[in-house]
């Protein structure tokens, strides 16, 4: 049964330096979860708090409403998959899935069959059926995380947690594991929480995603509110990609170098930071509400061309895509349209 996650305020301090800073969430029961974050914004710290592997200065940690500051890791029974796997050489697959289970005091130890029994139905469950009496080094890394994964869900986790899990494997792996996790998570729907620096696998995973900087959440919505309603600058500039420019609102529009730009800022006045995706740009015929400038680079960027196009008075080029087999060439002088954007104050 998938239980709710509560964190309330916590604090953390190493040294003079502030690890969290008044972090509270809430995550419901059966929810997944993601943190997203640059290194050192608190990701992992608060993934270790809540597992009791890191005591905090302040703020609880709370299982259905339960206070879990006094009780172990193994009181708290939380499933921890890290990026490095963390399985025992020296074990095959079913041994080292098996691990936790017979680590369990006696009187709550199962018996042989009962052990047997839940491995086999795992290695199923992670599509590792037939593996079981392999070791760590004769697995590829995507079947090494899979028995991981499998080891953290033997003990029946109240909470399942993900440190970067799928950080030490090729681009093709993580995206076939990405799609399998999130089957995954459907069939069992236990509380999970994963820590990815990943910005494309914590949007396509993920019900809601935490976005952390500094030790503080920024942000707490679905992918696809975090993405095109950023609640900060921070927010912006960090998913995904943006083009950043000093402007001036007036009236609700966006004023760079006496050109308006973009309406729709009815509720911001004064000096503010527009950010405008590079896929929200379109060259425009003329120079009626457009940007001038001049073509400095282009190339390939998937289906599309991206170009850079040196603005005067900005230190970079501003990035924009372009679907088209014949854009403007090296040098030309270009007008460039601004389709939507996000201000916010300077």
């Amino acid at each position: 049964m998938s239980i709710s996650l509560a964190i309330e305020n916590l604090e953390k301090n190493f040294g003079a330096y502030p690890a969290l800073r008044d972090v509270s969430l809430e995550v419901a029961p059966g929810e997944l979860v993601a943190l997203l974050g640059p290194s050192g914004s608190g990701k992992t710290t608060l993934l270790r708090a809540i597992a009791g592997l890191e005591q905090t200065d302040a703020g609880r940690v709370l299982f259905d409403g339960h206070d879990m500051r006094a009780m172990s890791l193994r009181e708290r029974r939380i499933g921890f998959v890290f990026q490095s796997y963390a399985l025992f050489r020296h074990l095959n697959v079913f041994e080292n899935i098996a691990f936790g289970l017979r680590s369990r005091p006696r009187r709550e130890r199962p018996n042989e069959s009962a052990i047997r029994s839940s491995v086999l139905a795992l290695l199923d469950l992670v599509q590792l059926d037939g593996l079981d009496t392999r070791f760590p080094g004769q697995l590829s890394g995507g079947q090494r995380q899979r028995v991981a994964l499998a080891r953290a869900l033997a003990i029946e986790p109240q909470v399942l947690l993900l440190d970067e899990p799928f950080g030490a494997l090729d681009a093709k792996v993580r995206k076939d594991l990405r799609r399998w996790l999130r089957e995954l998570h459907a069939r069992t729907g236990h509380t999970t929480l994963f820590v990815t620096h990943d910005q494309e696998e914590a949007l396509e995973l993920s019900d809601r995603v935490a976005i952390l900087n500094q030790g503080r959440i920024e942000q707490v919505g679905t992918p696809d509110e975090v993405y095109d309603q950023p609640a900060s600058g921070f927010v912006c500039g960090f998913l995904g990609e943006a083009n950043k420019l000093p402007v001036q609102i007036v009236d609700g529009t966006a004023i760079y170098d006496g050109k308006l730009l973009l309406g729709g800022f009815a509720h911001h006045s004064g000096a503010a930071s527009l950010y405008v995706r590079p896929q929200r740009i379109a060259l425009s015929h003329d120079g009626h509400a457009a940007l001038p400038g001049r073509v400095a680079a282009i190339r390939r960027h998937g289906p599309f061309k991206r170009l850079e196009i040196a603005v005067a008075g900005l230190e970079k080029p501003i990035e924009f895509d372009l679907l088209s087999n014949t854009p403007p060439n090296c040098g030309e002088e270009v007008y460039l349209r601004f389709l939507e954007g996000h201000a916010f104050p300077a």
